[in-house]
Formats: C-alpha cells, sequence, structure tokens
C-alpha cells in the first residue's frame, strides 16, 4: 500500500478518535468576560483594621462563627440576623455575656437579610442560611459594597456560581467560601509537606463527605437539607472533601480541573428514613445511597471524591494524597508513609528502625514530623484555635485567617474561584448521572488566568 495513503488513514483515523471523544463529553459554556471585567486573581482590597460584621443566619453554623469572632481583635458584630426571633436573640444575649455590646437585630422572614447587607455601617457580610439563599444573598452583598464570606456549599448551580464570579469581579469585592477543612491541623501540615517537596510531586488525591445525617435530619430549619437530597441527585456536598485536594493540586494556581465523571447507587436509607418517619414512600428521592466522582485535571491527575449521608457509616472525608515520594492518609487512620531516607536524619535518626513507604511511619517519627511541618499559619494560634474549638479549632483558623488579610489588606486565602471549583460539582455530577455517567467538562472559572499564579500561598 502507498506511504502516503497509510500516513493519511493514520491521520483520518486519530483525528476520527478525537472527534469521537470529544463527542462522547458533555460540553458546559464559559460566558465571555464582559468588556472592562478583570480577574480577581489575588485581589487585595483597602486594609480595614477593625472589621464590622453583619451574621445571616443563626441556625446550626451561625452562632459558633459568631462566639468564634468574640475571640479575635479587631472586630466589631454589628447586625445579627435570622429567620427566626429566638435565634437572633439568643446569640445576642451570647454577645452580652462575652462582654460585647447588643448587636441589631433582624428577624421574621426570609427576606429580612436584605436590610442587613443594605447597611452602611458593614464591611463582611458572614452567611450561614440554608443553601437555597446563600449565592443570592452573596451577590447582594457585594453590589451592597461587602466584602462575603458564605457557608458551605456557596454555590448550588452554574448560574449562580457564575453570578457571584461576575458579581465579584465586578465590584472588586472579596467572596469567600468557609471551607473550614482546609484549615484542619493535619491538612494543613501535609498542605505544608507537599508544598515543601517532601511527597514529592502529589499525582492523585482522595476526599469524601461520609457522615450518616438521620439524626441530624429533625434539626435543620424547614427540613431544606433532606428536601435538597431528595431533588437532588449527585454529590450535594462536595467541598470538605475537594478542598484539601485542590490546594495540595494548586488547582486554578498551576492546573486546573477538565472534566468528571460520576457513579452512584439507588438511594435506599433515606427513602427508607421518610416511610418510617412520615408514612410517605419517596419514590422521587433522587440522591444515591454513595455517590463517586472521577476528576481529571489538566496536567493528568486524578481526584476521587465520594458523598454518603445515609449509610450506617463512621465519620469520614478520606483524605488522602498520593506523591511519587510519599503518601498521606487520614481516615479511617492517620498515617504518613515515606522512605525514611527521604525524611531526614533530625526527625529520623539512625537509631529508629528503618522503614519503607510500604507501611506507615513509626508513631513516634510522624508525631516528630508533623511537628516539624506544621503549617506557619497555624502555629502562633493553634493553643487558641483548640481552646475556642469548632470542629478541633478548625473554625477558628478559618476565621482568624479571614479577619487577619481584611485587616491586613491581602489576599484571602480561598478565592471565588475556589469556591467555583469545589461546588460546580454538586450540578455536574448531576449531568453526569442523568447521562449514564457520560464525562462532563468543567468549565475554566478563571476563563484564562488558571496559570497565572504560581502556586497556593497563604498572604502574612
Amino acid at each position: 500500500m502507498n506511504k502516503n495513503l497509510i500516513t493519511t488513514i493514520l491521520i483520518g483515523c486519530f483525528m476520527f478518535a478525537e472527534v469521537n471523544a470529544s463527542a462522547q463529553m458533555i460540553k458546559t459554556s464559559v460566558p465571555v468576560r464582559p468588556e472592562g471585567q478583570q480577574d480577581v486573581l489575588a485581589l487585595a482590597c483597602e486594609p480595614i483594621p477593625t472589621v464590622r460584621v453583619a451574621f445571616i443566619g443563626l441556625g446550626m453554623r451561625g452562632p459558633g462563627a459568631v462566639e468564634a469572632m468574640t475571640y479575635i481583635p479587631g472586630v466589631e458584630i454589628v447586625a445579627l440576623c435570622d429567620v427566626l426571633e429566638a435565634n437572633t436573640k439568643k446569640v445576642n444575649e451570647m454577645l452580652v455575656k462575652r462582654g460585647f455590646p447588643k448587636a441589631k437585630e433582624f428577624y421574621g422572614d426570609t427576606t429580612v437579610w436584605r436590610k442587613v447587607t443594605a447597611l452602611k455601617d458593614v464591611d463582611l457580610i458572614y452567611v450561614a442560611t440554608d443553601w437555597l439563599h446563600h449565592a443570592t444573598i452573596g451577590v447582594q452583598a457585594m453590589k451592597d459594597g461587602k466584602h462575603v464570606a458564605i457557608e458551605v456549599p456557596s454555590a448550588t448551580s452554574l448560574d449562580e456560581i457564575w453570578a457571584l464570579i461576575n458579581t465579584s469581579e465586578q465590584t472588586r469585592k472579596h467572596c469567600m467560601m468557609l471551607e473550614n477543612c482546609v484549615y484542619d491541623f493535619f491538612e494543613l501540615t501535609t498542605l505544608n509537606m507537599v508544598q515543601q517537596g517532601l511527597l514529592g510531586e502529589v499525582f492523585h488525591g482522595e476526599g469524601a463527605y461520609i457522615h450518616c445525617l438521620q439524626s441530624y435530619w429533625p434539626k435543620y430549619w424547614n427540613n431544606w437539607r433532606l428536601d435538597f437530597n431528595r431533588k437532588h441527585r449527585g454529590d450535594v456536598y462536595p467541598t470538605h472533601g475537594l478542598g484539601p485536594i485542590c490546594q495540595a493540586m494548586n488547582i486554578h494556581r498551576g492546573d486546573k480541573l477538565n472534566y468528571l465523571v460520576s457513579m452512584d447507587t439507588r438511594p435506599i436509607s433515606n427513602p427508607a428514613y421518610i416511610k418510617d418517619k412520615t408514612g410517605e414512600d419517596a419514590k422521587d428521592f433522587r440522591n444515591g445511597e454513595q455517590t463517586m466522582t472521577m476528576i481529571y485535571t489538566e496536567k493528568q491527575k486524578s481526584i476521587l471524591i465520594e458523598h454518603n449521608i445515609a449509610s450506617p457509616r463512621p465519620y469520614s472525608r478520606m483524605y488522602q494524597l498520593t506523591g511519587t515520594k510519599g503518601f498521606a492518609n487520614k481516615y479511617p487512620v492517620e498515617g504518613l508513609a515515606i522512605d525514611k531516607k527521604d525524611i531526614g536524619g533530625d526527625v529520623a535518626p539512625k537509631s529508629i528502625e528503618d522503614f519503607s513507604a510500604h507501611n506507615f511511619m513509626p508513631e513516634k517519627v510522624k508525631e516528630d514530623l508533623m511537628n516539624k511541618y506544621k503549617n506557619p499559619i497555624a502555629i502562633d494560634i493553634e493553643d487558641l484555635a483548640k481552646e475556642v474549638g469548632g470542629h478541633g479549632g478548625m473554625d477558628f483558623i478559618l476565621n482568624y485567617r479571614l479577619i487577619h488579610c481584611l485587616q491586613k489588606g491581602l489576599p484571602l486565602d480561598m478565592d471565588v474561584y475556589d469556591l467555583a471549583e469545589w461546588c460546580c460539582l454538586i450540578p455536574l455530577s448531576e449531568i453526569s448521572l442523568d447521562n449514564n455517567s457520560m464525562p462532563v467538562e468543567i468549565p475554566d472559572f478563571t476563563r484564562g488566568g488558571w496559570n497565572k499564579l504560581n502556586g497556593l500561598t497563604f498572604a502574612k
């Protein structure tokens, strides 16, 4: 056969394979950035020596955040808002007991928050409502000239995500998701290990939210969380597992998420719960018993994220980092696997028996290594964080870092693109599942800026 003909056939086959692969992926659109609008990568705003904060949502998460803020110098709590009067007054009583003046109170219905974002004497709106109000309040807060911090997940649809991005870019206001798990001590320390090269190149990560919520369902106002799971298939709570992995992989700071594939099982336990409590046969319940989402990045790395809030299993966020020189694992057993020769004699002297990455290192070596690589942002406040509490102290570090950066006029640790990337699994995993687990493209929420920053840094 003619050599040129063979080459032409091979090229044609390759092009067909590329087109066919592309045809097998569900594409997502990226809206054009309006003229004159710029990204907010490494956004730094004017310093705010005393940060005036208004809290919207005082149910399960809000009160703890308010109390944590009372331990941070340079914070003024201006306003408290909730649908329920009792919630608002209870938190105000706590403020008085802590030696703070009463804050302005707003309560009564699901629209009263609008009065809060319009206040003139507020710098930061802190949102801890039900998920359905997160993005709407966030957008309006920025339009009203406020920075905004929004509980997880901050958005549940692509429209909400793009609204938050565009509003942050237009107003030049910070929009940060309150993802606390990136501040847990093991995650912070192993992130520092990654940044110092101890684990080599991290090429695979695993995270999850595995937490049976059946004992919690009655605590959610107006049954909003169970209702959301009933209406939506997919990973509806991905950020606790995904956030720390993305930070370790420098997502939108040198790499980006390209596409995902999701699979799930049929829903079992939660429909049974509804049947047991109400007698209703919830045949329309959509959220699967177990959901798994695989993600592929531009730099050819992989991520696995799992979601299960229905089954009787021990709590787990998994959190695994696999690198070319080592491995970190938090659940169900916290451990590090690194060859002794790669650690250094100050932590693993000759008197310590030899060990390799085939097993977790001895506990004493792990403890010494964790102390050596403590993340600098946590060292000075570790004791206070553990004293104040909030999921072991990580909530306090989250709030401390937020206020510190606003006071100093520094870029925040997490930006609106982190919010977008970590929340987008909610709509995109649902799309994949509703289309027989087809791959779904993950938008570049930076609109071309994913490689402008050289790795994740915490401003000092």
